[in-house]
């Protein structure tokens, strides 16, 4: 190996050992990040070993220069509007309306209250994007309802662990407006791309409950009392879902119809949200407050491991990372196909070990080049690696959404009925991931129908 290669060797084996430490995992990237430049300078000027853009020591500026250009980005200012709309939405008291009106309707049937989830679900995601808001008001609002019909625990807290998490794919989403950020693509095309992909795992879902509450009935029993379908129940379920329609018509309609850029759309999404708060009298001075404070947290939690994420990879690229990993990826006797396979199973376990967003902003900047050099769109493996980075919300140990639920859901319901009720719902993801790369068309379909002249 070259010396080169040895230092990338020793900077990954190292990163990933570290993070057993269970050191916050932003401060240790910078903090790699640092030590190896420092490393890579003193082996420059003593040993003479080549480190590509890292020659003396004033080029520490440059992994400031880098961090100041990332963040300067406007796409960047989505994130927070974002992060406030689906924080607002989520105390605006839409979901509860919406929520009491389904069951009125739908909790009749086998299976209708756990097809209430997925319906509320994915009108959550395509006006939120927040998926930790969207688990916990799912799990609060149908938990207990699931629990007292006698709904299997397996089924109802993998049914809301799943369909909350539809809100880190279906637009808009935080995690395509980054990937868009990291790989200079338009955030359009990954919003338009997703849409088809994000729907039919919802259908995934729909069609699996169908499926479940029709041969085992006793996993979702139909009540024994319900109130007589009338008019004006069909009129408040209609009535219901018309403040979230208008949201995500304010927000992803002005975006497919090139009437405003994400990041403009997002700040008319926060201040659509706002007012169906101030609609609903849920507007106070202390609600105003309690968002903004969320927000600022949330969005500190992110461009911190942003930037140290930044570092690491400038780092990386420095001592010839890219080109090692690159090098390494084409050397698989895999064939093209074989290796973006393979880019996804290891996509795939790393999500048992980190959150989406470092495996987005170290890995995906990484391997996009590859995938881009054997000939496939890079909207549609991007599109595809979202898919698949969706599990790592809910694979153990560091299932994001199963946190959330078990911080919330009944004290009747164990974590390991959680991680049971799961397994179906990740299987059902690996399904949409291989459809969405059977079918590049899932992806590519609606773009190009937008851009069609």
């Amino acid at each position: 190996m070259e010396s080169y290669e040895i230092l990338v060797t020793i900077l990954l084996t190292g990163f990933i050992l570290l993070l057993f430490t269970g050191f916050p995992i932003a401060w240790l990237l910078g903090g790699i990040a640092l030590i190896f430049t420092s490393l890579s300078i003193f082996l420059g000027d003593n040993f003479g070993v080549d480190t590509y853009l890292l020659d003396n020591w004033q080029d520490y500026a440059l992994i400031i220069d880098r961090i100041w250009a990332q963040v300067q980005n406007w796409v960047l200012v989505a994130l927070p509007m974002f992060v406030f709309m689906g924080l607002m939405l989520d105390r605006s008291g839409v979901a509860e309306t919406m929520m009491s009106n389904f069951v009125k309707l739908f909790g009749r049937m086998r299976g209708g209250l756990a097809l209430t989830v997925v319906f509320i679900g994915v009108l959550l995601a395509a006006s939120t994007g927040i998926v930790g808001a969207s688990v916990v008001l799912l799990a609060v609002l149908s938990l207990p309802i699931m629990v007292e019909s006698r709904y299997s625990p397996e089924l109802a807290s993998g049914v809301v662990a799943a369909s909350g998490t539809l809100g880190i794919l279906i637009p808009p989403s935080i995690m395509l407006v980054l990937m868009a950020d990291q790989l200079s693509l338009p955030v359009g095309d990954l919003f338009m791309g997703a849409m088809i992909p994000g729907l039919l795992l919802g259908l995934f879902y729909t069609i699996y409950v169908v499926v479940i509450a029709h041969f085992l009935p006793k996993w979702a029993p139909a009540p024994e009392n319900v109130e007589p379908v009338s008019v004006r129940m069909l009129v408040g379920t209609l009535l219901a879902v018309v403040p979230a329609a208008g949201l995500i018509i304010a927000v992803l309609g002005t975006i497919f119809f090139g009437i405003a850029t994400p990041t403009e759309a997002s700040g008319v999404g926060a201040f659509g949200a706002t007012l169906l708060a101030l609609a609903n009298r849920r507007l106070d001075i202390a609600t105003m407050r309690q968002v903004c404070i969320e927000t600022m947290q949330t969005t500190s939690f992110i461009f911190a491991i942003f930037i140290g994420a930044t570092a690491f990879s400038l780092i990386m690229r420095s001592l010839g990372g890219d080109e090692f990993i690159g090098e390494l990826l084409r050397g698989l006797p895999f064939g093209p196909t074989g290796i973006v396979v393979f880019i996804l199973f290891v996509g795939f376990v790393a999500g048992f070990f980190l959150d989406w967003l470092e495996i987005t902003l170290i890995m995906l900047p990484l391997v996009a080049p590859v995938v881009k050099d054997l000939g496939f769109d890079l909207v549609w493996f991007v599109v595809l690696f979202a898919v698949c980075l969706q599990t790592s919300f809910l694979t153990p140990p560091v299932g994001f959404s199963l946190f959330y639920l078990k911080g919330v859901c009944p004290p009747q319901i164990t974590t390991m009925q959680i991680y049971r009720g799961i397994i179906p719902f990740v299987l059902l993801q690996a399904a949409a991931v291989a459809a969405v790369f059977m079918w590049p068309d899932l992806v590519l379909w609606l773009p190009a129908k937008v851009y069609a002249p």
